[in-house]
């Protein structure tokens, strides 16, 4: 897939929330999507509203990172010079379709957003215990891989509730066999190493290792030193998973 290009609207609170917005610009970056951000963009004499015009049109999604500070100058429309100009305001939003922009809230305590996007879900990055939760949230989104995939619609109106449970796509060993699978399909020789999968998947290492791990357990895949081989019941699985053409 393309990845998708996202502009990241966000106020000089402080160094320290300027550097939390550069980094997490960059793990958005790490894991496949485009990240706009003033501070790779501009140097000194740039023309700050251009970029943020121009960069918003070409955006496919608008990440608003709302602190206290970002949405007095929002709901002010405020301008100024600088970097207050990076602050993006109702008047731009018409430049994206309106479901493409994403309040994420910064701060703690009780979520504060601009008042033209009260209506809008936002996605809590307060709490850094939790911001690998956030983040896969807004990931999902961003790259269009839904935690929950709607099922088809089924012609067994009787079917037991207890087998009719979701399909979560983000089942760790659905991924692992899905990366398997491309492996396999791009090898140039017979056998895949382990190691070329890393290659294929935004997986984290340690999430990759582990659900592997869980994938062996299984009896799906085994691990002949370097070599990943698919066992018989891994097939059956990639068969009944409808995995072959991943």
């Amino acid at each position: 897939m393309i990845p998708p290009k996202v502009f990241i609207s966000y106020s000089h609170d402080s160094a320290v929330h300027k550097q939390w917005v550069l980094e997490f610009a960059t793990t958005l970056r790490d894991r496949g999507v485009d990240a706009i951000l003033d501070q790779w963009e501009l140097k000194p004499g740039d023309d700050l509203t251009e970029f943020m015009e121009r960069n918003l049109e070409d955006a496919d999604f608008a990440i608003m990172v709302c602190t206290k500070r970002y949405v007095k100058k929002a709901n002010a429309g405020e301008g100024g010079v600088g970097y207050e100009k990076m602050i993006m305001t109702s008047s731009y939003l018409k430049k994206i379709s309106n479901n493409k922009v994403i309040p994420i809230v910064r701060e703690k305590g009780e979520p504060n957003v601009p008042t033209f996007l009260k209506s809008k879900l936002y996605i809590d990055f307060s709490k850094d215990g939790d911001i690998e939760f956030s983040l896969d949230e807004l990931l999902r989104h961003l790259l269009n891989a839904p935690l929950f995939k709607k099922p088809d619609l089924g012609k067994n109106a009787f079917r037991p509730l207890e087998k009719s449970r979701p399909d979560r796509t983000s089942d760790g060993v659905r991924e692992v066999m899905k990366i398997v699978v491309k492996a396999f399909n791009n090898a140039i020789i017979e056998n895949v190493i382990y190691h070329e999968m890393f290659g294929r998947s935004n997986m984290p290492r340690i999430k990759l290792d582990k659900y592997f791990q869980e994938a062996v357990n299984q009896g799906l895949v085994a691990r002949v030193g370097i070599y990943i081989k698919i066992t018989d019941k891994g097939y059956q699985y990639l068969e009944d998973h409808g995995l072959f053409d991943e």
